[in-house]
């Protein structure tokens, strides 16, 4: 079986899963899509192991056009948080969201969350506009019926149709995208653009615009911080963790079909970077909702994780590779601690809130002597999100920090302002999450559910404990994940990987010398 036969095959078990979820049990949609994120993580692990890249052609209808499918290191990544939290999140919703409480929600919640995970991934290995935007619709679909879960609450129904309108922009801004790609090249897929056509330009500004509603750039936000906080917990985790991450996905995809991109282009992205991560954390100071809090923080890490495409647009634009071996590695290195964290404060936060009944802040406390394993996750999620060692967050936010102080030794300020720029990101989220623990945890309970609260329930727990676990892989053996992103940043640009032979030795990846 070649890589992409396997990751179609996990595609289809999250299908199952999303059938089965109509009859079965939650132990039984649980179990499959364990089996089918799996499934997917070893399809991953194969061509980030080092396996060729592969592709499959399935007819739409017998005798018709074949949908073209490719497992290249680039969607092999993205495979890995969509696998992973794919099959953690019904785990953690067996106990967060049971049929009992639930009883009319429950099956079609299961089924969605399927379902969004199986476009999620449908997505990643599209090989041409007409998939990529079936899997992108599904996905816009499923997640707008998730969000809804709660539908007869005013504000629930009102961030679920701010989502829809704006995923439905994005949509059109796509399709537009891909019908010029189509215009330039004859082909409706990802083929490369005409070096030298001036259109260029305004084909990859309406990817950046289709790719940046779906991920949350500012100003295109709008939409996140209500929908992540009346989703149930467990979707705001697939939400935070990995929906956002589809459109940077997109944005990387689309800018290596345009290798003559302009300066400013670089520069455009870099700024929306800095904007995005300082004022997501901004926002997120001022919250007083728990999971509005965490949103802010999701729009601050897709800043971080632009500055890295930003910083390694740049480099390839004005011929210096270290920079774009160090953006590309920092950028995707931060979308695999963004999935892990942020999905463990979510998972925490749904614990919490859970036990004490609200998502007020201020109405929570003491809840580390009733709840201790929640406690401690939500502590490690606390310190991996703020950048410190040594947990993951810090050693991609390194790597971003290594290139930007390359761009200043090569005399290049403007570009060097950004590094400021993520050290007030990183002072301020530290800030913030001390905050919250605090209030959330530590003190006396400010109400008498949380004074009553109950540790969560093991199904809650595991899931939680896994992602500590691989918070903590990543940030004390980042040497682990380097083969992986030498392995996409060679595929992306080989000339940064020739001038940059290994991400490890360039960014001095031994965090724990910095403590």
């Amino acid at each position: 079986m070649t890589p992409i036969d396997g990751a179609v095959t996990g595609l289809a078990l999250f299908l199952a899963a999303a059938l089965l979820a109509t009859v079965a049990s939650p132990r039984v949609t649980a179990t499959v899509s364990v089996l089918a994120g799996l499934t997917l993580l070893a399809a991953a692990a194969a061509v980030l192991a080092g396996a060729d890249s592969s592709t499959l052609a399935l007819p739409w209808l017998p005798g018709g056009p074949a949908a073209a499918l490719r497992l290249d290191p680039l969607a092999a990544f993205f495979l890995v948080p969509i696998g992973l939290i794919g099959a953690l999140g019904p785990v953690y919703g067996a106990g967060y969201y049971p049929r009992a409480e639930h009883p009319a929600s429950d099956r079609p919640v299961r089924a969605g969350y399927a379902t969004l995970t199986a476009a999620l991934a449908l997505v990643a290995v599209a090989n041409d506009g007409a998939v990529f935007l079936l899997g992108w619709e599904t996905m816009a679909l499923s997640g707008f019926l998730l969000i809804l879960a709660d539908h007869r609450r005013a504000d629930v129904r009102a961030a679920a149709f701010v989502y829809l309108v704006a995923t439905h922009l994005s949509t059109l801004a796509l399709w537009w995208f891909f019908t010029r790609v189509e215009a330039a090249t004859g082909t409706f897929g990802f083929a490369p653009l005409p070096i030298g056509d001036p259109a260029t330009t305004g084909t990859m500004l309406l990817a950046l615009l289709g790719f940046g509603i779906k991920a949350g750039f500012v100003p295109l936000h709008v939409w996140l911080p209500g929908a992540h906080a009346a989703a149930p917990t467990h979707v705001s985790a697939i939400l935070s963790g990995v929906v956002l991450k589809v459109g940077v996905y997109g944005v990387v995809r689309a800018t290596t079909l345009a290798p003559d991109l302009p300066v400013g282009f670089g520069g455009l992205v870099l700024a929306l970077g800095a904007v995005a991560a300082v004022l997501g954390v901004a926002l997120a100071l001022a919250q007083h909702d728990l999971k509005r809090l965490l949103a802010y923080h999701s729009i601050e890490n897709i800043g971080i994780i632009l500055l890295g495409v930003g910083l390694a647009l740049l480099g390839r634009a004005t011929d210096h590779p270290s920079w774009t071996a160090l953006g590309l590695a920092g950028a995707l290195l931060h979308v695999w601690n963004h999935a892990l964290f942020k999905s463990l404060l979510f998972f925490g936060a749904g614990a919490a809130i859970r036990a004490a009944g609200t998502r007020a802040i201020d109405r929570l406390g003491g809840l580390a002597k009733r709840q201790p394993v929640t406690a401690f996750a939500f502590l490690v999620g606390a310190v991996a999100i703020s950048g410190l060692p040594p947990l993951n967050g810090f050693v991609s936010e390194l790597l971003i920090y290594v290139g930007l102080f390359d761009a200043a030794r090569a005399g290049a300020p403007a570009v060097a302002l950004a590094a400021p720029a993520l050290a007030i990101v990183g002072a301020l989220a530290l800030a913030c999450f001390v905050k919250v623990y605090g209030a959330v945890f530590l003190g006396t309970a400010r109400t008498p559910a949380a004074a009553a609260a109950r540790p969560a329930p093991t199904a809650m727990r595991a899931p939680m404990l896994i992602l500590v676990a691989l918070c903590a892989v990543i940030g004390l053996a980042p040497w682990a994940v380097a083969p992986a992103l030498d392995r996409v940043v060679a595929d992306l640009s080989p000339a940064a990987a020739a001038a940059v032979p290994a991400i490890a030795e360039r960014a001095a990846f031994v965090p724990l010398s910095a403590i």
